[in-house]
């Protein structure tokens, strides 16, 4: 027990936490650009305002914890910070960009003249960034799952240094899966959010078809994973963790499928994030104790005790008033048009 509660393995969790809100929060908001980009019916435009005022208080309070997680994985872990900035710095600027141009859209279509040609050209830019930012973020978590990042060397060529790490197809099938789940998420809480029945069946029925396609998707990426990335097909096959995390998921999609059925909104809400969360905890469960398969683990690439200690202790006083803040600014914002459960 002591060899897991060590300081290195706990400000690992913490990035894993990090990037768990990032995703089941922050997810959601880049599923909601999909759906408004897919409104039709007679109500596409009820459907793409109740996104706009489900997103807009809380989109840019979401990015926190994609800062933190960048931040404590400079401070903790320096070596794998380097590694993942030096390889997959690719990805990782075209994601940035795509978050800046998908906050940029939105602010400029939210105070443009409509109809008009420019509110329609950032409504496209918007959608465009809503669906390339997810799907980069699942090749570079798919990349680093299948022990790619900096397996090969700048000796041979730049395309299989800084590009075939990512751009290989176990990564595109997690970048296909990342962005599915986003708007299953996105489509599940746009049903608490809407005050109209009709717009609220709208989006039960997306959320019903999304958990569909989760799944098969799901099994996809499996399936690729067997043929291109045995490293990780091995720590699925050996890892003790694998079958209760799989029935935790398995579980937790059902108990969604069942509460959009009946229509429980709040419960669906519930497991919807708990099944995402539980997938990427899979992934973290499945390579632990590595934090890059084949390159470090978390204790050889954790900063020495003392940054550690400090770090966590920065993390629990901020804390105290990020957490505060945070529930504050959802009381405010969705209490008031959450849907009966």
């Amino acid at each position: 027990m002591t060899e897991i509660l060590t300081l290195s393995n706990v400000c690992a969790l913490a990035v894993l936490a990090a990037l768990t809100a990032y995703v089941v929060l922050a997810g959601a908001d880049f599923g909601g650009g999909v759906w408004d980009f897919l409104a039709a019916g007679p109500r596409k435009n009820q459907q793409r305002e109740l996104i706009a005022r489900a997103i807009g208080p809380i989109w840019e309070a979401n990015h926190v914890w994609l800062i933190l997680v960048v931040v404590l994985l400079f401070t903790c872990f320096p070596p794998v910070f380097a590694l993942l900035m030096t390889y997959l710095h690719v990805p990782l600027v075209l994601m940035l960009i795509g978050i800046v141009l998908r906050g940029s859209a939105f602010a400029f279509r939210a105070y443009d003249v409509k109809p008009s040609p420019t509110a329609k050209f950032w409504e496209r830019v918007f959608a465009s960034a809503s669906v390339i930012t997810p799907l980069i973020l699942g090749m570079c978590v798919g990349a680093i799952a299948s022990g790619a990042v900096g397996a090969i060397s700048g000796r041979n060529g730049v395309y299989a240094t800084f590009f075939a790490s990512w751009l290989s197809p176990f990564p595109i099938a997690c970048g296909v899966l990342a962005l599915t789940a986003f708007t299953f998420l996105a489509a599940v809480y746009l049903t608490v959010d809407a005050r109209d029945p009709a717009l609220r069946e709208d989006f039960r029925t997306r959320a019903l078809y999304a958990a569909g396609a989760v799944f098969v998707v799901a099994l996809g990426t499996l399936a690729v994973a067997h043929f291109f990335a045995p490293r990780l097909r091995q720590s699925l096959m050996g890892n003790v963790w694998t079958a209760p995390l799989l029935f935790a998921t398995g579980a937790a999609a059902a108990l969604t499928i069942v509460a959009l059925w009946t229509r429980r909104w709040r419960i669906a809400r519930m497991a919807a994030p708990a099944e995402v969360a539980l997938i990427l905890w899979g992934w973290a469960g499945t390579q632990y104790p590595a934090l890059v398969p084949g390159r470090f683990t978390i204790a050889q690439a954790a900063a020495p005790e003392i940054t550690l200690r400090l770090t966590l202790w920065a993390l629990a006083i901020g804390g105290t008033v990020l957490f505060p803040s945070l529930w504050y600014l959802f009381r405010i914002f969705k209490s008031r048009s959450a849907a009966p459960a």
